[in-house]
């Protein structure tokens, strides 16, 4: 089932992450038109980066669910078969603890709980915990920059499902894989 979830996931992703590079480049191409004919919309620079971010962490994690991540194996492909599938799980470990690591810095930092027991009031969370997030906005766009950075949060959920589903398939790997004894 997680592993099933976890492909549906990627390959959303996917397809997110192109839309995204597809809208950068639209958005690039419109600043480029207005700016020649003299009438620049500012706020296209800041919606293609924020595109640009969006489009990076999708891309992240699906490309960190198929293990497909640029990488030097001048090292690992020397090794032996037995030890880089262990190597494999070590990455795979690595991958979760960050995703789990980055998914409570983001639950501290948005702070749902609180939230949620001021009322979801902006202004008693702020005076409560000094946590700004929720008011500040972007400069040319005018929007909650929370909704920007929820980029964080979404990209450490499906980078620690892929990776828990990762560390399952390499375990089930391991196990399977013949043993030699010398």
């Amino acid at each position: 089932m997680f592993k099933r979830l976890s492909s549906d996931i990627a390959r959303c992703e996917g397809a997110i992450a192109a839309g995204l590079a597809a809208l950068v480049t639209l958005l690039i191409l419109l600043n480029i038109a207005t700016r020649a004919l003299g009438h620049a919309l500012y706020w296209t620079d800041e919606l293609a980066i924020h595109a640009m971010i969006w489009m990076t962490f999708f891309t992240t994690s699906a490309t960190l669910k198929r293990r497909e991540g640029v990488a030097v194996t001048l090292l690992l492909d020397a090794l032996p078969a037995g030890l880089r599938r262990l190597l494999a799980l070590a990455v795979d470990a690595l991958v979760l603890f960050f995703a789990l690591f980055l998914a409570a810095l983001c639950w501290r930092w948005y702070d749902p709980a609180t939230l949620w027991a001021s009322g979801f009031d902006i202004q008693a969370f702020q005076g409560e915990t000094f946590n700004f997030m929720y008011s500040e906005t972007s400069r040319t766009l005018g929007i909650p920059k929370f909704w920007v950075w929820l980029c964080l949060p979404i990209f450490a959920v499906s980078l620690a499902l892929h990776a828990v589903v990762n560390l399952g398939e390499g375990l089930r790997n391991l196990a399977a894989a013949p043993r030699r004894y010398a």
